[in-house]
């Protein structure tokens, strides 16, 4: 069933449409969740959530850009949504720290779908791991995100500043990445 053939059987309601929409786009959706999730049951609450807003807003899909991103876009929100109604988001924020972390670019591995990461990323608190997913992962400006999540945006750049940090001290931990001598060092001295 091609594209436009599924858009116009879910505008009509027809069950094989949505069976065949829901079947090509959740298991992609699923995991654009489970980043934000603290678990795979907040994963799939989510998605289901989300996947009933894509069929209720089918129609107002104009043909403008990818269909897929504007699914994507829907999840997003409706994660940051799901995040703010069971008041998940907000934990505290180390802004002092944030302004003095360094961070190798080179560190963080370029391919942030691999399960190891994203099981990394998951160990972050909420409000990092959020912003880091909105930022890093789907493209976010720290502008849009602080609009997203109610936050200021100086909040959205120092949360990401320190899930970066943390999510590197993870890495290293589980051996993902190697350490640089002075990281090595101050996490020995850590445990």
């Amino acid at each position: 069933m091609t594209e436009e053939a599924i858009l116009q059987g879910c505008l009509k309601n027809h069950a094989a449409a949505q069976k065949e929409l829901y079947n090509r786009y959740s298991p992609k959706m699923l995991a654009v969740c489970y980043r934000f999730a603290h678990n795979r049951e907040d994963a799939e609450d989510m998605l289901q959530e989300s996947f009933i807003k894509v069929f209720l807003q089918m129609h107002t899909f104009q043909n403008k850009g990818a269909f897929e991103g504007w699914i994507r876009r829907i999840i997003v929100h409706t994660c940051i949504n799901h995040l703010k109604k069971n008041k998940r988001f907000n934990e505290s924020v180390d802004i002092i720290q944030a302004s003095s972390i360094q961070i190798r670019e080179e560190n963080i591995p370029s391919i942030v779908q691999a399960k190891q990461i994203v099981d990394c990323i998951r160990l972050l608190p909420v409000g990092y791991r959020t912003v880091l997913n909105l930022y890093a992962i789907e493209g976010y400006a720290h502008k849009e995100i602080a609009e997203m999540l109610d936050i200021e945006e100086s909040t959205s750049r120092s949360q990401y500043t320190r899930a970066r940090q943390m999510l590197e001290e993870i890495l290293i931990r589980r051996n993902l990445i190697p350490a640089t001598k002075e990281k090595n060092d101050r996490l020995t001295a850590i445990h």
